[in-house]
């Protein structure tokens, strides 16, 4: 998933993103709006981890729903 397909399809994914990391609130999510950078951010401020570990988790995240079907 590159950085338009997630602004692109985020209402779509916005509950799969929820459901993986349940500490993000709505509100939350109503300011990433899509936005790489802006939820991983709220990834790493919510969970107390490195932007790279953020990173390699949301990588991670979209393999496995890749595989699944669930996103693009």
């Amino acid at each position: 998933m590159n950085r338009d397909q997630l602004k692109g399809k985020w209402r779509q994914l916005r509950g799969h993103v929820k459901k993986q990391w349940g500490k993000l609130t709505d509100d939350d999510l109503e300011q990433v709006e899509g936005d790489y950078d802006k939820l991983l951010g709220k990834i790493q401020e919510r969970y107390g981890i490195a932007r790279e570990e953020a990173e390699r988790r949301l990588k991670e995240f979209d393999h496995e729903n890749a595989a699944r079907g669930a996103m693009p």
